[in-house]
């Protein structure tokens, strides 16, 4: 993959939610690299549900962005609660690769007893399973984080994730869509993204 330094990338994030609530706002952001803000999207996903995925598909596949986007981020597997990303079927509906990004190691162990209740836990673990091994880079900071990726090379995520850590220890596309989705919900953002 040829990754040029105003890579256009899309970065999901959801936004808080309180106990009851069926479903929150989903924010995409995409950047040119990480220095350029470039457009957004948005759209709502259920709150431990199964439709992250397809909607996420959708909304990428319908917008006027598509043709220039080359990678899809995420702050980890989950959203809106356990609302998994399927990154195999991702990559399936919208053909273009997929990061996950984390500031700490994921706790397999604790992520199976949640799923423990779930009617259908053994199919979420499964979809987990797909994003594949957990593996940790080093920033320019001299700070870990830990990424998955799905349809290209680990030396091209870690590049990608390398040339979009510009503010934080999270990518740019997904420290803006975590701000901009807490701004939808609260009316401010601040703090760490």
């Amino acid at each position: 993959m040829k990754i040029k330094r105003e890579i256009r990338i899309i970065g999901f994030d959801d936004g808080p939610f309180v106990k009851g609530q069926s479903k929150t706002i989903l924010v995409g952001i995409i950047t040119r690299g990480g220095d350029w803000f470039d457009g957004m999207l948005k759209s709502e996903i259920t709150i431990d549900g199964r439709d992250a995925t397809d909607i996420i598909s959708s909304i990428i596949n319908s917008s006027k962005y598509k043709r220039e986007l080359k990678v899809i981020m995420f702050k980890g597997l989950t959203m809106a609660g356990f609302n998994l990303i399927d990154v195999e079927m991702l990559y399936r509906k919208t053909s273009l690769p997929v990061i996950i990004i984390s500031r700490k190691k994921p706790n397999m162990k604790s992520i199976g007893k949640a799923l423990l209740n779930f009617k259908d836990g053994k199919e979420r673990m499964e979809i987990i399973k797909k994003a594949g091994k957990i593996n940790k880079l080093k920033l320019k900071n001299n700070k870990n984080i830990y990424f998955q990726f799905y349809g290209l090379e680990k030396k091209d995520a870690e590049k990608i994730i390398l040339l979009t850590c510009m503010r934080s220890l999270i990518p740019e596309p997904l420290r803006l869509a975590h701000m901009i989705a807490s701004a939808f919900v609260r009316g401010e953002c601040g703090g760490r993204a």
